[in-house]
């Protein structure tokens, strides 16, 4: 079809330059933009300040990324901490019988791990207090072999608790994956189109990594220290009273370090996941429309917003590794002055016979043994931030509303009807004006126009993908927009342009619609009416060839031959097919077209014309001009009438 395109005027053209221009920030690196002062510094002092300046500039560029992402406008939303806890609160209480056991398992091991320092106490208070040596030889005998005893008890309960920390970590991801991948499943398609496509891979493989990172291996690592930790607390408490003030000291440096990190961290990573996004919306845009940043001469403007969004993705990592040295540095003092705090309160006390000589080796041990688990519970904690910030990002797609209200509605019959439909892609563009249809059962009408006059958002609202703005698009007298999407799928089908091959065989990709009751001879049949069947018999495993990525690959008209027999098999009682078969050779279109003609008699067919014959063959046409029915009618009344549908069929076959 040959589409005549008004020409723009120079309004046109200036507003398309400065839409250019509005988001172009010249020649300002990706840092400066986050006012990040790169100027080279010189001197210890000097860089100490320059290194803090810009903290500060990243932080306040963190918190704008962060708060921006609250809002749903600005593309898709993020979910907050209690959505996230709620969540892991969720699969752990699906497991409770296990994290029981596990928090069991791990406070057994724990508890045979502490007796060893008490009892090494013990041993030597009994030495420097006996006074028989054939009496310390064998207490030391005795005490020895309750240390092997204890050590063995600890390895034995050892391996049952990590085996528990293993099963639970990868149950629990199993169940966030299949959560996230349903969450995504359901999204509303009109607001996964007008969703940034480089943030929903982002969410999908960067955070899904992350998270699962997350929940497989810090959650159980950080439960079972944390459970250490405290019994460890408890045993040097028990053992002196005295000897435990130092860890006075560990809770305000860990209050006031760690503090600080969880205050600011979450919205460092969440910045981060968005950075990321960020650079993969970029890169999409660019590869996709490569043709059009070549014949444009646009290779530096984007190649220079790629070096930015990179640059500002590195000054996120800076700030966030900043926040990171702060809180080991801070963990590292808590780990250190406590165990000089207790041999200096240990040998004060002990000249005053407040405490033996055993306690005070008993609490130096327990304090070594503590800077494990705390170290654990640190590293963890550093890993379960990155999650929570990467769960709090997949979480924030369950949180888009539907776009949909479904209701007890059922259709009465197949009669489709569009009023008075007015719809914008944004606010205040309107795209569709006042556009009225009143589909005739089992009729076949084709809409032609420009491209850009709004045939395929048209067919976008008859299908049900969007809402309109005003106006209603009604089927059997049903709200399409009140029909369930499982019920509207089988009353309305749309198949565009675009194709997916999923990995499976040819048979699984047709069935998808009627997985459980269709046939190998009706998967044939469908074959047959779109002119497939003989290159799928010539195909090395038939219908059980695997396709997809990967598999045996299609040629873009084979994969859309698959799309429509896919069709054929939903069996909706009405179709709107958005140019569904123009990747396909003019010859072939025509033989499926005519093809599906046949088979689809008694069914209501729009079809969004790619070529004029199409909508020669048409019972009606609807002529769509600027986001209006210009003209209705049948050819041969069109013809007649000599207006812009004449004028296209002239062109076309001259």
């Amino acid at each position: 079809m040959i589409e005549t395109v008004p020409t723009p005027s120079p309004e046109v053209f200036e507003g398309s330059a400065a839409t250019w221009r509005s988001g172009d920030p010249g020649t300002r690196t990706g840092a400066a933009l986050m006012g990040v002062d790169e100027t080279p510094r010189t001197g210890l002092r000097d860089g100490i300040r320059g290194f803090w300046a810009n903290q500060r500039a990243r932080r306040r560029f963190s918190e704008e990324a962060f708060a921006s992402s609250r809002d749903p406008k600005l593309g898709l939303p993020v979910a907050g901490t209690p959505a996230v806890l709620s969540f892991v609160g969720g699969m752990l209480r699906e497991r409770k019988g296990v994290a029981i056991a596990l928090v069991l398992a791990n406070a057994a091991s724990g508890v045979a791990g502490l007796i060893v320092p008490r009892v090494l106490g013990n041993l030597i208070d009994e030495v420097t207090a006996a006074s028989a040596t054939s009496a310390i030889m064998t207490r030391v005998t005795t005490i020895c072999w309750v240390m092997v005893l204890v050590l063995a008890l600890q390895g034995a309960l050892y391996f049952p608790a990590k085996s528990l920390s293993t099963v639970m970590g990868y149950d629990m991801l199993a169940s966030a994956r299949e959560h996230i991948m349903r969450t995504v499943l359901k999204l509303p398609l009109s607001r996964v189109e007008t969703a940034s496509t480089g943030d929903l891979v982002t969410r999908v493989t960067r955070d899904v990594g992350t998270m699962a990172g997350s929940v497989r291996w810090a959650l159980p690592v950080f439960t079972i220290s944390s459970v250490t930790a405290v019994l460890t607390v408890g045993a040097l408490i028990l053992n002196s009273w005295l000897l435990s003030l130092p860890l006075v000291a560990t809770t305000i440096v860990l209050i006031f370090g760690v503090g600080r990190y969880i205050r600011h961290a979450p919205k460092g990573y969440i910045t981060m996941g968005r950075m990321y996004s960020q650079i993969n919306s970029g890169l999409t845009e660019t590869v996709e429309g490569a043709r059009t940043v070549e014949s444009l001469g646009l290779d530096e403007r984007r190649l220079a917003r790629t070096d930015r969004d990179i640059e500002q993705a590195a000054q996120t990592e800076i700030y966030c590794a900043g926040l990171r040295y702060q809180m080991f540095l801070a963990t590292g003092l808590a780990y250190q002055v406590p165990l000089v705090l207790a041999l200096v309160l240990g040998a004060w006390g002990y000249s005053r016979g407040w405490v033996s000589l055993g306690q005070i080796a008993a609490a130096t041990l327990y304090l070594q043994q503590l800077t494990g688990p705390l170290e654990n519970c640190v590293q963890t904690l550093n890993q379960m931030q990155t999650g929570v910030s990467s769960t709090s990002r997949l979480l924030g797609i369950a949180s888009v509303p539907p776009d949909r209200t479904a209701t007890d509605e059922r259709p009465q019959g197949d009669h489709l009807v569009a009023r008075n439909l007015t719809f914008a892609y944004r606010e205040g563009r309107d795209v569709l004006h006042d556009v009225s249809l009143d589909l005739v059962p089992g009729e076949r009408l084709a809409m032609v126009g420009p491209s850009g006059s709004g045939k395929s958002t048209l067919g976008r609202l008859l299908a049900g993908i969007n809402a309109p703005r005003l106006g209603v698009v009604e089927v059997g007298g049903v709200d399409v927009m009140h029909l369930p999407l499982e019920r509207l799928r089988t009353d309305v089908a749309l198949v565009t342009q675009e194709h997916h091959v999923f990995v499976g065989t040819i048979r699984d990709n047709i069935v998808l619609a009627r997985e459980d009751t269709t046939t190998d001879d009706e998967v044939w049949q469908a074959l047959r009416t779109v002119q497939a069947e003989d290159w799928v018999r010539r195909s090395p495993d038939g219908l059980d060839t695997m396709v997809g990525s990967g598999r045996a690959s299609l040629t873009p008209a084979q994969a859309q031959q698959i799309a429509l027999a896919r069709l054929v098999i939903a069996d909706p009682h009405t179709l709107v097919l958005d140019e569904a078969t123009s990747l396909i050779d003019p010859a072939t279109a025509r033989h499926v077209e005519g093809a599906m003609s046949a088979l689809l008699t008694g069914r209501t067919v729009v079809a969004i014309a790619h070529r004029l014959h199409t909508a020669h063959d048409a019972q009606r046409i609807a002529v769509v001009i600027d986001g209006r029915i210009a003209e209705l009618g049948s050819h041969e009344d069109l013809m007649a009438l000599g207006g812009e549908y004449a004028r296209l069929w002239r062109a076309w076959t001259s």
